[in-house]
């Protein structure tokens, strides 16, 4: 596994802070420049039905600016992360780079985000990977895709690298790029919980709020019970985890999504791994525990906190050029 040195973010001084990094990554500013951009695409809402009978959305874009005629043989599928959207700021401003730059993208809803409570009756938990890549296939496959470049935020670049070293074959995925994927989610967990507690109030908010609209559609008095006497991040995960889904612990199920080891050994495609040692999330040091791949290029910056890489006040990021940057090289 070969990690870039010569490729660093640096933001201007009043930005070094992984906080504020991480802040900004889908809120001020950013969130401002991209709820402007979101009224400027014109991008068809879908439903994406797979074989197995899994209803996913989706938000797909294509580009009026042809660069060069053999980009329209590439499809871009970008992957929020855990209670994002195909609307948080992150997707939509990176979207709106690879558009101008001639690429056409579909900014896929996992189970349960964006607003779709009511299309599956299973609840969503990070094994569900297959749903995902069937989604892909399906959309890939109706539209007369050849190529996927596909891309992930957070646990979405978590999800990416999975279906990439699954399935990268089967959807012709010429290229990956994941910006702070959780490694060793056990871990990402334990650092979480000692982090600053915006990120728990955030994160334990939204699942909370997720859980209430999912029991508006389907009613469930054990899952209300639940959700009425666990308060905190770690309540709810010792009390839902073995409720929802087949594992017994939080611990079990976090170590069924690692990425550690031998896991991404069968990546045979370009990919990039994005990470900060800011991150206030991701513990970046996990990056070690993924054995070696040549396939697999890392880059570790000293700033960029949790998806952010702001690069200015005005909340634009550097990971919209550098999205574009990479995936240009792979069609």
């Amino acid at each position: 596994m070969r990690i870039s040195e010569n490729i660093q973010f640096k933001p201007p001084f009043m930005l070094r802070n992984g906080h504020i990094q991480s802040i900004m990554a889908s809120t001020g500013p950013r969130r401002a420049l991209a709820d402007k951009m979101l009224a400027n695409l014109h991008s068809e809402q879908l439903t994406i039905k797979t074989e197995a009978g899994v209803a996913l959305t989706a938000d797909f874009t294509t580009s009026n600016r042809i660069v060069d005629r053999n980009r329209k043989n590439f499809l871009v599928v970008l992957l929020h992360g855990w209670e994002g959207s195909s609307k948080s700021a992150y997707i939509v401003t990176t979207t709106y780079t690879l558009l101008v730059n001639g690429f056409d993208v579909l900014r896929l809803n996992f189970r349960d985000h964006g607003d779709t409570h009511q299309l599956n009756k299973d609840i969503f938990n990070s094994t569900r990977i297959d749903e995902v890549g069937d989604a892909i296939k399906t959309f890939k496959f109706q539209n007369n895709y050849e190529n996927v470049l596909l891309g992930g935020f957070s646990l979405g670049g978590n999800f990416a690298l999975r279906i990439s070293a699954d399935r990268g074959e089967e959807l012709s995925i010429k290229a990956t790029l994941a910006v702070c994927p959780p490694i060793d989610p056990n871990n990402a967990m334990k650092k979480m919980n000692k982090s600053f507690f915006i990120y728990h109030y955030y994160f334990i908010t939204k699942w909370r709020k997720s859980l209430q609209k999912k029991l508006a559609f389907f009613p469930n008095p054990s899952i209300e019970k639940l959700l009425k006497n666990n308060k905190t991040l770690s309540e709810m995960n010792a009390a839902f985890i073995p409720a929802l889904t087949e594992y017994k612990s939080p611990e079990e199920y976090f170590k069924s999504y690692e990425l550690i080891g031998d896991r991404l050994c069968n990546i045979k495609s370009p990919t990039h791994l994005i990470m900060s040692l800011d991150d206030p999330i991701i513990p970046t040091e996990d990056i070690h525990q993924i054995n070696e791949n040549p396939f697999i290029n890392r880059e570790v910056h000293h700033f960029g906190g949790h998806c952010g890489f702001i690069e200015n006040m005005s909340g634009e990021s550097w990971l919209q050029t550098r999205f574009v940057e990479l995936f240009e090289r792979y069609i």
